[in-house]
């Protein structure tokens, strides 16, 4: 390795997590010697078979569901589309509901999915009301929510701006009206141990790359009974609801990673928390008009983001790279775009305030001296790019 690249610090864990050690050597084996299809009928094909769904059992374990209620995707964008579109059109059939319901602060795996399906499949689509740190109004979906709604999506842990929503009330509100709830769990999953029946959701999406797993693997948790259709049709695979040859490698992947965090979940927190507290102490206190932005507590464990007045985001993270610090600007999605984000606009910052964004997430290995070097050299950064 370059010896330059040591000196360089990773603060972008909410873009994506390094593959742990342990789960590179648990999905090894099924490259080469464990090769077969899980299709098919001979002892290589059992073999995947096997892996596969003691993968599946694994997976259930963890969000507390039964195995048969997971369905393994290509990452958390196919599991959010495949909830949304799939349920929708499910239950349209079934009974004409017509609306969609979602929070303005979504990824855009579910906002796009959710604009697509009232542009070309004519659903209505509405948005539910937020607060400024971009947590659902429980009264607003109370009052919007009837029998033509035909799923609510409401993002867990904001990718964003860190919040979490308070997902069991909102569920506990949408099955008072027989309405499927679906969450984005992709962000939240990696800092908090997920319970689909303490949360009563109906859909629950994961990506493995969010919690140090290969990227290009997720799975979405459908609880029994709820309407849904496949949105990729071919063969009969993941209970004929995806079809296509199964990842085994990145499956049995996926479930190690996500064991992996539940093990370590407790002193992750201990460690982490005092460190992402701490470094937004720091930084609101050395740089003037600098606003936090998302629930001062009420977010995931390694999430801080910022907003700096009369700043280009994208400049920032430029100047930061050069000087060894890999962050974002919010949603990786969206690193690039020089309009300000949705989500920080729809959360009621002014233009001048949500150009300037800045999202800096921790992950295992961060270092308190990582932080330190950061705190030090970010408001020089911030100071000339306003000149």
């Amino acid at each position: 390795m370059d010896k330059s690249l040591k000196k360089n610090t990773y603060l972008d864990f909410a873009a994506t997590s390094p593959v742990e050690e342990r789960v590179f050597n648990a999905m090894l084996p099924y490259f080469r010697e464990d090769f077969g299809n899980s299709s098919s009928i001979h002892q290589w094909g059992q073999q995947s078979e096997n892996a596969l769904e003691n993968a599946r059992i694994s997976v259930a374990q963890k969000i507390n569901c039964k195995p048969t209620e997971i369905i393994f995707t290509s990452g958390g964008s196919e599991s959010d589309n495949l909830a949304l579109k799939g349920t929708a059109l499910a239950r349209r059939s079934l009974n004409g509901a017509n609306k969609i319901l979602i929070s303005p602060v979504e990824h855009p795996a579910v906002s796009e999915t959710a604009r697509q399906l009232k542009e070309v499949f004519d659903f209505e689509m509405e948005y539910l009301k937020i607060d400024e740190y971009g947590r659902v109004d429980l009264e607003d979906l109370e009052k919007r929510i009837n029998p033509e709604v035909a799923i609510v999506s409401i993002i867990y842990g904001n990718n964003e701006i860190g919040t979490i929503n308070p997902i069991r009330q909102l569920a506990e509100i949408c099955h008072q009206a027989l309405v499927p709830i679906h969450t984005d769990a992709v962000q939240a999953a990696a800092h908090l141990r997920m319970d689909v029946n303490r949360d009563q959701v109906d859909l629950l999406s994961l990506g493995a790359h969010k919690f140090y797993g290969p990227k290009g693997v997720g799975a979405l948790f459908v609880r029994s009974g709820t309407p849904i259709i496949p949105i990729q049709t071919g063969g009969n695979q993941e209970s004929e609801l995806r079809a296509g040859t199964h990842n085994i490698p990145y499956i049995v992947g996926l479930a190690e990673a996500l064991t992996i965090t539940n093990e370590n979940m407790n002193n992750y927190h201990e460690k982490i928390i005092p460190m992402r507290d701490y470094l937004i102490d720091s930084v609101l206190a050395s740089i003037p008009d600098s606003k936090l932005t998302g629930h001062p507590s009420h977010r995931l464990a390694n999430h801080t983001s910022f907003v700096f007045q009369g700043l280009d985001g994208n400049e920032l993270l430029v100047i930061l790279d050069q000087n060894g610090f890999a962050c974002s600007s919010g949603s990786a999605c969206k690193v690039g775009n020089p309009k300000p984000s949705e989500v920080l606009l729809n959360i009621g910052l002014a233009p001048e305030w949500a150009s300037g964004s800045l999202r800096v997430t921790l992950g295992r290995t961060t270092t308190m001296e990582e932080i330190n070097s950061f705190i030090q050299i970010l408001p020089g950064v911030v100071k000339s790019l306003r000149k």
